[in-house]
């Protein structure tokens, strides 16, 4: 199975079952691919989680019924996986604008997000550059974090890690620790525990031992697609982020590995338009 079919075969999973319980496990399996994996594929083409996709779904059929049966408001709450009508309602208004009582009536306008199709457009327009690096093990030396990967918390705690750790020193700390070929600190992401939560370092290639205070990671030798990003952050490594799962993954002999990957900053203002990073990700060719 391509790798499109099988994200559409996930999603196609998820609309089938709408109406009952599901869980995140259930639905990666429909794509032969981890949790982790399959959440990040998710929200980097289509810039929503999968929990928020589920939602979102919901509460479109939901008020599609109130508007069009008359059936009771608590059985589609329930239907629809609400236990209390106050749940669904707080839910139903925060999406719609309007209560599941005012959209019986057809009072105000309902906002309906429709079933996902995957599309792919494999464009020459803009190229991407890239290379591919064989690298043996290496250590990293830094700080890491745990987050959940419910809802995209992961993200948003990753983006208040390194806040802190710029804001505070440590990152200029570690940055003085690196001795090995990648020339920049190092956002990693592993240690992925069943798709439930994930480990998140930011840290330095070194061969030294890590001092008081600081972690070390050693990860594992890989083939690498090395991805440049060229300007301001963070819109620049997103774009490119999307290009790599929605046109070059599926026009290359190669998938994800399921490993470490990487981000690379190195020296100087990120913020700038000339602001040159990379994306690395672990290689192995489809079978």
């Amino acid at each position: 199975m391509g790798w499109i079919e099988s994200l559409q075969r996930a999603i196609d999973y998820m609309e089938k079952h709408l109406d009952e319980p599901v869980t995140i496990e259930q639905i990666a399996k429909q794509a032969n691919s981890s949790v982790f994996h399959f959440q990040r594929t998710f929200s980097i083409l289509t810039d929503c989680s999968v929990a928020e996709y589920l939602r979102r779904r919901r509460l479109t059929l939901a008020a599609q019924e109130l508007s069009a049966t008359d059936q009771k408001i608590i059985d589609i709450a329930y239907k629809y996986g609400y236990d209390t009508p106050e749940a669904f309602s707080k839910a139903f208004r925060r999406q719609h604008g309007v209560s599941p009582s005012e959209a019986r009536k057809h009072v105000g306008e309902l906002q309906s997000f429709n079933r996902l199709v995957i599309q792919v457009n494999l464009k020459g327009v803009d190229p991407m550059k890239y290379r591919i690096v064989e690298k043996e093990s290496f250590r990293a030396i830094g700080v890491k974090r745990e987050f959940s990967l419910r809802d995209g918390e992961n993200m948003t705690g990753i983006s208040k890690m390194w806040m802190e750790l710029n804001g505070d020193g440590t990152s200029k700390e570690i940055a003085a620790l690196k001795d090995g070929e990648i020339d920049g600190l190092l956002g990693i992401c592993t240690d992925y525990q069943d798709g439930k939560a994930m480990d998140y370092w930011i840290a330095a290639e070194s061969s030294q031992q890590a001092p008081k205070g600081l972690m070390q990671l050693e990860v594992p030798a890989a083939k690498w697609g090395v991805f440049e990003v060229r300007g301001a952050m963070p819109d620049a490594i997103q774009k490119v982020w999307k290009q790599i799962f929605s046109e070059w993954f599926p026009s290359n002999q190669y998938e994800n590995t399921g490993t470490a990957e990487m981000e690379v900053y190195p020296e100087g203002d990120p913020y700038s338009d000339d602001y040159v990073s990379e994306i690395w990700i672990p290689l192995t060719r489809k079978m």
